[in-house]
């Protein structure tokens, strides 16, 4: 018998890394809420090969190099976890093949992404534009783009295609209006909320409700795993800005404190310059000299977390996962709604 994956959490109960934890399910991770759909995932690896390979070697070689590359795969799972949840068999091949969408939409904004940025590493490895170049990076992300909706169109349906070009709209519009932020120490949480569900919540909403609707669900199950996607994305966002701030480079597996030396105001120090304005120089020193020679990452860390600004942003993150649960109330008992209900626990715990 399958256990239940339920988890509540409570603001209370804070682990030794000060993350937030739950009650239920004090260590939930990725493979015990992704073990339903396991075989499904295995499907999407093949599908995601099937759908990188061809004729041009290069596209051919940096699409087994970012398959390989791996990931959580979240996002797929999401797919195929909100499909079952609302009685469908996500093992169906157009739901293999969607959740793989998904995931090509997701890898054409990380290789985007990495360029904007500059970044060096992914996940270990080194990424798609200092390996092959910008101009290759560039070129594959738009490939990557392109197959996913050249693959949607099979399903002949319109409101699946509507999603993903709001989705797809929604983040390049992220990504341009944080540009337009770029080095400022005024940045509102409002803003910086915003460009947060655009570049990244947006994308797991989508997820769910693309499962739902190729499961026939009912218009209360797809808009409850719609908003459940939306309060998910934006919480696993908020802790990836977190442990950019607080973590190392070993657990993260990329470059650690990059946001602030890319001109990137996070949660932690929006919240740290509201309590303490005297912290604005440093931050400004940072930002201009694009490193932390002169005011180290830890002396940032920890007046974030002697003003409580850290907690604060970790407050938020909880109600935006507290929000993602709830929202599963709509859905009949199953499972996978289990499975659901517990990924906020393990985005809140997680330390990569």
């Amino acid at each position: 018998m399958r256990r239940p994956f339920a988890a509540r959490f409570d603001r209370s109960r804070m682990s030794t890394s000060g993350h937030l934890a739950a009650v239920e399910e004090p260590q939930v991770t990725a493979s015990r809420v992704f073990q339903l759909v396991a075989e499904e995932l295995a499907l999407v690896e093949l599908e995601f090969e099937r759908q990188a390979r061809s004729n041009i070697q290069v596209i051919a070689y940096i699409g087994e190099y970012l398959r390989a590359s791996g990931g959580k795969r979240v996002r797929p799972a999401l797919t195929l976890l909100a499909n079952a949840a609302v009685g469908s068999d996500p093992a169906r091949e157009n739901v293999v093949r969607m959740a793989t969408v998904m995931e090509f939409l997701h890898t054409a904004t990380l290789v985007h992404d990495d360029i904007i940025d500059n970044a060096e590493t992914r996940r270990n490895r080194p990424s798609i534009n200092s390996r092959f170049g910008n101009q290759a990076a560039v070129l594959m992300g738009d490939w990557l783009y392109m197959s996913a909706f050249e693959t949607s169109l099979r399903e002949r349906s319109l409101p699946v295609l509507d999603i993903l070009t709001a989705v797809t709209r929604k983040m390049t519009e992220g990504e341009l209006l944080q540009l337009t932020t770029l080095g400022r120490c005024d940045l509102t949480e409002e803003t910086y909320l915003d460009i947060l569900l655009r570049k990244t919540a947006y994308l797991f909403s989508a997820c769910c409700e693309i499962g739902a609707l190729l499961g026939d669900a009912r218009d209360e199950e797809r808009r409850a795993l719609a908003s459940y996607g939306l309060n998910l994305g934006a919480a696993f966002q908020l802790v990836d800005d977190l442990l950019d701030f607080t973590a190392d480079e070993d657990a993260l597996g990329k470059a650690a404190g990059v946001d602030l030396l890319e001109g990137k105001l996070t949660l932690p120090l929006i919240y740290l310059l509201e309590r303490d304005a005297s912290r604005r120089a440093d931050v400004q020193s940072v930002m201009r000299e694009g490193g932390y020679t002169t005011v180290p990452r830890a002396r940032l860390v920890a007046a974030a977390s002697q003003t409580g600004a850290l907690e604060a942003a970790r407050s938020r993150a909880y109600e935006f996962a507290e929000s993602a649960r709830a929202a599963l109330d709509a859905l009949p008992p199953s499972d996978y709604r289990d499975a659901l209900a517990a990924l906020p626990a393990f985005i809140l715990e997680r330390d990569r």
